[in-house]
């Protein structure tokens, strides 16, 4: 098992280091959003569909980039209704069925479509549908490489979930209600205005 947590760690620090760079490509993407906006408003005959599209590829590349690192840190969306009543033994329990059965099989069987699917467009060259578009097999690489992503990832968070379970690793994501998240939320908020508000007074003082 401690091979396995190794194994577990490794992805989780590249999926991380992948998550943080990738979060830059949203600025470049709105930077070339503006630019081409501003192009085709003063000088159109200059606009070109390439622009448009390497913004939807950057944007695509930041969601797909990002989603494995999303999974990692526990921030996928979630209803709580029936979750959040559980004990955390019971919450163990049910990530652990969903990350088996629903969320392996889901991204392998699209890993699995989308590398061949990425590979014919990258041996064909094919090219985009609009005028002066750009090469179609960068984008169909990013969700292919999002997938493979997503894959270590599942089995990385099936590997820290046993762990948990067995006792051998702390709690990486303990358990915390909307409702207690909130309290937090504002108790934080408080302890911030009060640190301000006794930083001020004490510069009117002196």
């Amino acid at each position: 098992m401690q091979a396995l947590l190794g194994i577990s760690r490794g992805i989780d620090r590249v999926n991380e280091l992948i998550g943080k760079t990738v979060m830059w490509l949203i600025l470049l993407a709105v930077l070339v959003s503006a630019g081409n906006a501003i192009v085709r408003k003063v000088a159109p005959a200059h606009a070109s569909n390439a622009w448009l599209e390497l913004q939807w590829y950057l944007f695509g590349a930041a969601f797909m980039g990002a989603a494995a690192y999303v999974l990692k840190q526990n921030e996928h969306i979630r209803i709580d209704i029936f979750y959040g009543t559980r004990s955390r033994r019971t919450q163990h329990w049910i990530d652990l069925f969903g990350h088996v059965v629903f969320a392996l099989p889901f991204v392998l069987l699209m890993g699995w479509m989308l590398v061949p699917y990425a590979w014919s467009a990258f041996q064909s060259g094919q090219g985009s549908g609009n005028a002066s578009g750009l090469i179609v097999w960068p984008s169909r690489a990013i969700l292919a490489v999002g997938f493979l992503q997503l894959i270590a990832q599942v089995l990385s968070e099936i590997i820290k979930k046993i762990a948990v379970m067995q006792g051998l690793i702390d709690d990486p994501h303990p358990f915390v209600s909307a409702h207690e998240a909130a309290e937090l939320e504002g108790s934080e908020l408080a302890q911030t205005v009060s640190q301000l508000a006794a930083n001020q007074t004490g510069g009117g003082k002196r």
